[in-house]
């Protein structure tokens, strides 16, 4: 679930900060920058491991501040495919269930690879997998708050580095739009869809 990555980046500090140690200043530095940032295509940063290497600090005509070049390694949150993980059920729609681990919530589950047959309850909003026995169909619903063990299947990266306006007439008329369709950065697929999966209380309340 989580990994340690070795990353590189300059970092800057301001003269004020030159009578504390240069690796507590950087380390600082190096979390307000990527803590709970999206890297793209490497993961959810978590926080500063340490620090390996630091090379010359230099300081530019016109800025006091010194720049340092750090090597060094970062906890990211990067899930392999196929790792089972258990979350909490955050919200139900027709696109599938909303699933939390607390400090990461864009993972959904689709509705075909939910417990099958599955359906969508309008009236609870909550999906329900109707589990058949010898006595006939039993619901089981999926309610909000539920621990669910889920298999990560897919992964989705989005680059949300900002571009400019293509036109004047298009960034006025598509304002709304994409705020509204403005997508995460890192997005997990899970699956439900085999014995063992689903609600905790499914397999350990019998």
């Amino acid at each position: 679930m989580f990994v340690l990555v070795e990353m590189t980046d300059t970092v800057r500090i301001p003269p004020w900060q030159f009578e504390r140690k240069l690796n507590e200043s950087i380390a600082e530095e190096l979390n307000k920058k990527l803590a709970n940032k999206v890297v793209y295509n490497v993961g959810l940063c978590i926080c500063l491991y340490d620090i390996t290497k630091l090379e010359d600090s230099y300081i530019f005509p016109g800025d006091g501040a010194s720049h340092t070049k750090v090597h060094f390694r970062y906890v990211v949150f990067h899930p392999f495919l196929d790792e089972i993980l258990i979350g909490q059920i955050k919200s139900c729609s027709q696109d599938g269930v909303h699933v939390s681990i607390g400090f990461f919530d864009d993972i959904v589950i689709p509705p075909e690879s939910l417990q099958q047959p599955a359906k969508f309850d309008e009236a609870e909003q909550v999906w329900v997998w109707e589990y058949e026995t010898e006595e006939g169909a039993h619901d089981l619903y999926m309610d909000l708050g539920e621990e669910i063990r889920f298999r990560v299947v897919d992964e989705t990266f989005v680059d949300t580095s900002p571009t400019g306006p293509s036109s004047a007439e298009a960034s006025t008329s598509n304002a709304t739009e994409e705020v509204q369709k403005k997508e995460a950065p890192y997005t997990l697929v899970g699956s439900i869809s085999e014995p063992g999966l689903g609600l905790l209380s499914w397999w350990t309340n019998s």
